[in-house]
């Protein structure tokens, strides 16, 4: 099976790569000449996600495409509780760059006991003309400062339910088996085997 999965960004590939089940092939908007920009104009992680899904399988069909099973996406929003949730829906572009969305939510919280957050992705499949949502929830709470040089995003900041260290600090290999973007893809992979 052969699926397209609507990103370019390479920290996700590599996640989405190392999880996905041998027989299950996974190309990027590159490996497919895909280079429009996607406008994210949904107000939520769901309306985001089949947007760009949407978008790149309605490109697929147009450039008559062959070998392609289907295409998927996600959108990942961190959920703060004593900010109402926020940055949600707007979380890659909350401040900016990567670095200043970190500084941000460590400005937020300064004078908030509650640190309380958790991380959704909601994945969107579009296959044989049917279009399947699934989601994955990681709870955990913002670190006092950023720790840890891996991952990306605000994985520096995040400590995941059960650990004491943050998403940044943990190898890839455990982050990649109690993540969010996990928990999406082992319910996607359970939606693909009925496909089988």
């Amino acid at each position: 099976m052969v699926l397209v999965f609507a990103s370019n960004n390479e920290h996700k590939l590599a996640e989405v790569r190392q999880i996905m089940p041998f027989g299950i092939s996974v190309l990027s908007l590159h490996d497919i000449g895909f280079e429009a920009e996607i406008d994210e104009t949904g107000q939520t992680l769901e309306e985001n996600s089949a947007i760009k899904a949407r978008t790149v399988y309605q490109w697929l069909k147009e450039q008559t495409v062959n070998g392609i099973d289907g295409v998927f996406a996600d959108d990942t929003g961190l959920e703060i509780d004593a900010l109402n949730g926020a940055p949600g829906v707007f979380t890659a572009r909350w401040a900016g760059e990567p670095a200043e969305n970190r500084k941000k939510a460590l400005r937020e919280l300064a004078d908030k006991s509650d640190r309380s957050c958790r991380f959704r992705t909601v994945i969107t499949l579009i296959k044989d003309h049917q279009t399947t949502q699934v989601e994955g929830i990681v709870r955990g709470r913002i670190a006092e400062e950023e720790f840890g040089k891996g991952g990306f995003g605000y994985d520096p900041l995040f400590i995941p339910e059960g650990y004491n260290k943050t998403f940044g600090e943990l190898p890839a290999e455990l982050k990649n088996t109690i993540s969010h973007r996990a928990r999406a893809l082992v319910k996607l992979v359970d939606v693909l085997k009925s496909y089988q």
